[in-house]
């Protein structure tokens, strides 16, 4: 929203979960036939860390079907030109080859651990793709990394990794504990890109020409998927270990290894986006930085 307002556009209508429950087919249709977008970003979804996904996989396999499958098909009913589809790196198995590729999707098997998420977006893929051979629509999957940003969500229950980390070390500072616990060994690579990066990205894809944006959507040797990465990747410790001086915790960091790490390597390989021009521009350190400053005034 930010970045669509930052770049001129005032017509973007938008619906909150309280306001249009998205798993409900006909008040979804309604909302489609009332407003007729033109364009569509399908950012909806219920999403968590392992945590979450451990503990709630039936309302994470349904909660996403219901929403993407409602979206879809209300999008091509009412004939919606260009239909962007988010979902996830994790649609990728669990010992991909590195770094991860579009056609890498069904490679292998999946991450137990977000098993059921993983499956509903690839659905939604699959679905994108149906739906442009079938009726001709032009919809387009963009699978992006782990993220992190203002507008967080720091619930150490259902967060992802770096905003539980934020606030985990934050509340360790101000009661100036000895050490924190975290998940895991540690060992494990993980990309992560800001938020504020990726909306560059998505409205820069939905934006593309029509030659560029047909020769990603109709891509002959697979589904309408592109991935959106940062490039690099570190392990959650240096992750932790630069979180830490961030929020300025100096006490020791210990590893639960009893705690699942999920897959040991999550690269996308990103080259598909950054030959059509787009490039991520938020260091880690500084995303970190402005991550932090987010919690502090918005969820502290």
């Amino acid at each position: 929203m930010r970045e669509l307002e930052h770049q001129g556009y005032t017509n973007v209508v938008t619906r909150s979960s309280d306001e249009l429950d998205l798993t409900h087919q006909a008040e979804t249709l309604a909302f489609f036939q009332e407003e007729k977008p033109d364009y569509v970003f399908q950012a909806a979804a219920r999403v968590g860390g392992i945590h979450a996904n451990k503990t709630y996989p039936a309302q994470y396999y349904y909660d996403n079907v219901m929403i993407q499958n409602n979206v879809i098909h209300s999008a091509y009913l009412t004939g919606v030109k260009r239909l962007l589809f988010l979902g996830s790196s994790c649609i990728y198995p669990k010992l991909c080859p590195q770094p991860m590729k579009e056609e890498h999707l069904l490679w292998g098997y999946l991450e137990p651990t977000n098993r059921p998420y993983a499956l509903a977006k690839i659905g939604g893929i699959e679905q994108c793709w149906a739906y442009n051979r079938e009726y001709g629509t032009r919809y387009l999957a963009a699978m992006p990394t782990n993220l992190y940003g203002p507008g967080d969500n720091y619930d150490l229950s259902n967060s992802h990794v770096l905003p539980a980390m934020i606030r985990k070390m934050h509340e360790a500072k101000v009661h100036s504990c000895p050490s924190l616990t975290l998940w895991g060994t540690g060992s494990v690579y993980r990309e992560l890109l800001f938020s504020e990066d990726l909306a560059r990205a998505v409205v820069y894809l939905m934006n593309l020409n029509e030659d560029q944006y047909g020769q990603v959507v109709g891509r002959e040797e697979g589904p309408p998927l592109i991935n959106v990465g940062f490039g690099e990747d570190q392990t959650i410790r240096c992750l932790a270990e630069t979180v830490a001086a961030v929020v300025g915790f100096v006490g020791r960091i210990e590893w639960d290894s009893s705690k699942p790490d999920g897959p040991p390597k999550k690269l996308l390989d990103s080259a598909m986006i950054f030959s059509l021009g787009w490039a991520p521009s938020v260091s880690l350190q500084e995303g970190v930085q402005r991550a932090y400053a987010d919690f502090l005034e918005n969820a502290w």
